[in-house]
């Protein structure tokens, strides 16, 4: 059964409810191990993709014999064919050390992994949100900054091939959503708590490890 076919299924002489699929790309890291514990709660089916580059199989271990979950080893910039209704693109190296040890990697998941993602949405007619970055802004000149400014970033830093990737994957999916795919956009800042890695290299880990 595919997303586009309908959401009551006849089993047994009742009508019932088909559970939402989800799709979960880089679901073994951080915030995206914590997304899956609510969806998988809230008794959602869940596909675990990711590379395990910078994520951990053990962040999911509590799923993995469930009957409503299943993880996929992928790497998200090559095409990836399951049936979803919905698609959470959580693939990046969000920290320093890990996108700075392998910028074009970086570039080709926040580039080709988001133009892959999003035309698996539009094929399946599926949901999708991007988490973005505060690092669209670059080095912003506005303080705070709201959703309006477009930022001040250098092309050629060494802090590019995360930033711009991402500022390319917004440009891609607000391409897709302009061809009526139901896309969405959250920039998450300093975000912290369990599973963190402590030489994550980003603010909050630094001042903790610092300390």
């Amino acid at each position: 059964m595919t997303s586009k076919e309908s959401e009551l299924i006849f089993n047994e002489g009742s009508i019932k409810r088909r559970n939402t699929t989800i799709l979960v790309v880089g679901g073994c890291g951080f915030i995206g191990s914590h997304l899956i514990n609510r969806l998988m709660k809230e008794g959602n089916e869940v596909i675990c993709v990711d590379n395990c580059y910078s994520g951990s199989k053990k962040n999911i271990s509590k799923w993995i014999h469930h009957i409503n979950f299943e993880f996929i080893r992928h790497d998200v910039t090559k095409p990836l064919f399951v049936e979803v209704d919905q698609i959470y693109h959580l693939a990046c190296r969000a920290s320093p050390i890990f996108y700075q040890k392998n910028p074009i990697k970086t570039v080709k998941t926040g580039v080709i992994g988001t133009i892959n993602m999003c035309g698996l949405a539009k094929r399946l007619g599926a949901r999708l949100l991007l988490t973005s970055t505060s690092e669209v802004y670059g080095d912003p000149e506005q303080h705070p900054q709201t959703e309006e400014y477009w930022g001040h970033v250098n092309p050629i830093g060494i802090r590019s091939c995360y930033d711009k990737s991402k500022r390319m994957g917004e440009t891609i999916c607000f391409e897709y959503m302009r061809r009526h795919v139901k896309i969405r956009v959250a920039r998450i800042f300093n975000t912290y708590g369990p599973r963190m890695l402590e030489n994550d290299g980003r603010v909050v880990s630094n001042f903790i490890v610092q300390a």
